[in-house]
């Protein structure tokens, strides 16, 4: 067996992002900045009001109240020719151009408009630049929008619109081709025969590729052949930016999957035999003059969904040119005692993650262990890294990799 570390190491070294291209902002949500973004234009463009208010000359205005003649009104969208001179006014609404001669604007909750609409009474003093958002203040040209690596969210594609901009040189979201093998399987919809099964890891792969940010690609079911499943992936790593695979990598006798691999992806590919319960078989490789990486992971589902986020989601994530792929890890307390017998493995364990009412995180259930036990892991939210020993008592400090954040901060926290 090797650690889990020199697996990851493996798969990285064989892994490169993929070459950068022009990319509409509308599909750049997730894609990574190939370039740095420089600003062409200030933002705000000019001079506006930040209230439904009046415009006007902040030395016209005293504490004493101040009476102002309206001259003109102004919308969000148009402009004011008319220059204020001493002892006038523009109702002026939040977004619009500040009229020339104006400093400075009072809000409309502050002011009184005689009935004839001809004048307002501000009651206060307004000092210059009093609700008014200035050229430039978001944004200056020449600076940098985005740099070079940086996860295009959705604020950036907003800040990239601003611009005018209707592409970016970015890193595309990589097209991950789900494959299933094994003649027991069943797709959903179709009759179960005697001895299949339900093809779940594939509905469920593609799931989490979607959930990485990453376009996932169905590409069906092989049977146990080992003609097949080498067409299969050597198709698949024709047309896809990565493949993952299900089954066919432990030491059966139809397991095809890792020596399709190890035939397609030359001295490199490697069957491996990883110090993880669960997830101990797989076969990796990279195939083809692109050297699309192909993840053979176990075909038991929670097997299949602990390989994923231990070892092929970082190295997607790095082909999606992101440099932090993991999820996040936290410490937290074990109010529950997380058992295990040595056996030379780190274990992963499915759990309910919360915080306490000390601001800690806190492990408040174990999920039942079992890598066909997919529904008993469904609702976890995180996966408890125990290390190779006796496990952990309540009230350890345990490291844990978090797989739903919202639901984590948003669950109520539990007295005790």
């Amino acid at each position: 067996m090797i650690s889990i570390e020199e697996a990851r190491a493996h798969i990285s070294s064989c892994v490169a992002a993929l070459e950068a291209r022009r990319v509409p902002i509308e599909q750049a949500l997730g894609c990574v900045a190939a370039t740095d973004v420089i600003a062409t234009e200030a933002i705000p463009g000019f001079d506006n009001s930040s209230m439904d208010g009046f415009a006007l000359r902040a030395d016209d205005t005293s504490e004493h109240g101040a009476q102002l003649r309206i001259i003109d009104v102004v919308l969000a969208g148009s402009t004011s020719t008319r220059t204020i001179e001493p002892g006038e006014a523009t109702r002026i609404m939040t977004g619009a151009p500040l009229p020339p001669g104006a400093d400075a604007v009072e809000m409309v909750e502050e002011v009184s408009v005689d009935p004839t609409t001809a004048t307002v009474t501000v009651r206060r003093r307004v000092t210059r630049g009093t609700f008014v958002r200035h050229r430039g203040d978001d944004v200056a040209v020449g600076d940098v929008l985005v740099r070079r690596g940086e996860v295009l969210t959705d604020a950036r594609i907003g800040v990239l619109a601003s611009q005018g901009l209707v592409e970016v040189e970015a890193i595309p979201r990589p097209r991950v081709g789900v494959l299933s093998t094994g003649d027991e399987l069943t797709d959903a919809g179709d009759p179960l025969a005697p001895g299949a099964i339900r093809d779940v890891n594939r509905p469920m792969l593609m799931a989490l590729v979607r959930d990485a940010g990453m376009d996932p690609v169905d590409l069906g079911a092989v049977r146990d052949r080992h003609d097949e499943t080498l067409a299969a992936i050597s198709s698949a790593a024709a047309t896809c930016d990565a493949v993952l695979t299900t089954g066919g990598v432990s030491m059966g006798d139809v397991d095809f999957v890792k020596v399709a691999i190890g035939e397609l992806g030359g001295p490199e590919a490697r069957s491996l035999q990883i110090a993880m319960r669960p997830g101990k078989p797989m076969a990796f490789g990279c195939v083809g003059e692109r050297r699309v990486p192909v993840f053979g992971l176990p075909g038991n589902p929670v097997s299949t969904k602990v390989s994923f986020e231990v070892l092929a989601r970082p190295a997607l994530l790095a082909r999606a040119g992101r440099t932090v792929s993991d999820r996040l890890t936290v410490p937290a307390i074990a109010d529950v005692p997380l058992s295990r017998e040595r056996d030379g493995k780190t274990h992963m364990v499915h759990v309910d993650l919360g915080l306490g009412p000390d601001g800690r995180f806190h492990i408040r259930e174990a999920r039942r262990e079992g890598s066909h036990l997919l529904h008993a892991v469904a609702s976890a939210n995180a996966i408890a890294v125990i290390p190779d020993g006796e496990g952990a008592r309540a009230g350890d400090e345990v490291r844990v990799m978090v797989l739903r954040p919202d639901d984590v901060v948003t669950r109520a926290p539990r007295d005790g």
